[in-house]
């Protein structure tokens, strides 16, 4: 079970995208720059959990360009715009992971545990038992456990979700209540 206490600068935060840092569409994708809206809380937590945190990776699945419903080219937008609003704010990801496949079983995409194994791969220091991921999907929680990281639900889109819950160590309502509460227990342990 993760204990907040324990978590030091040397660990690393992984995030899925929709539904934790922007607006999920119930049961479309996220098309272009147009349709992302971000949370503004998500957008303010960053730089609390830079400060908390090694590293900040995004895993997400992106069905819609194995659909041919857009393009890389309009996720890489969609990214910039992402990266750019967390910039005005102070804060930064280190890396962004993202499955196009369509088969559920694809080693890349969530749940199976791929993108966190390339992110291994590209940043050796990461440490997956020091690991968090954060996500609104019981598939989040199982791709965190598949990897051998904790987790932590956001209850953005599906507060509806069992807790407690096997895949999940944590529940918060969203990813700004998590880092208010990462940074209210490293100041408490000082």
């Amino acid at each position: 079970m993760l204990d907040l206490q324990k978590i030091t600068n040397d660990w690393t935060l992984f995030l899925d995208r929709d539904g934790v840092l922007n607006h999920e569409k119930e049961n479309d994708y996220v098309l272009n720059t147009l349709e992302f809206v971000m949370y503004e809380n998500s957008i303010t937590a960053i730089p609390i959990l830079n400060q908390l945190f090694n590293r900040i990776i995004v895993t997400t699945n992106q069905k819609g360009i194995g659909k041919q419903l857009m393009t890389e080219d309009d996720l890489s937008e969609i990214h910039a715009l992402m990266l750019n609003k967390i910039a005005e704010v102070g804060g930064k990801l280190d890396h962004i992971y993202y499955c196009t496949d369509l088969d559920d079983n694809s080693p890349n995409r969530k749940p199976q545990p791929g993108m966190a194994f390339k992110a291994k791969q590209a940043f050796p220091d990461i440490d997956l038992s020091k690991s968090i991921m954060v996500g609104n999907r019981i598939s989040d929680m199982k791709f965190g456990r598949n990897a051998g990281m904790y987790t932590v639900f956001v209850a953005t889109t599906h507060p509806e979700t069992p807790f407690p819950d096997p895949h999940i160590d944590l529940r918060f309502p969203d990813l700004h209540s998590f880092a208010l509460a990462c940074a209210t227990v490293k100041k408490s342990t000082k």
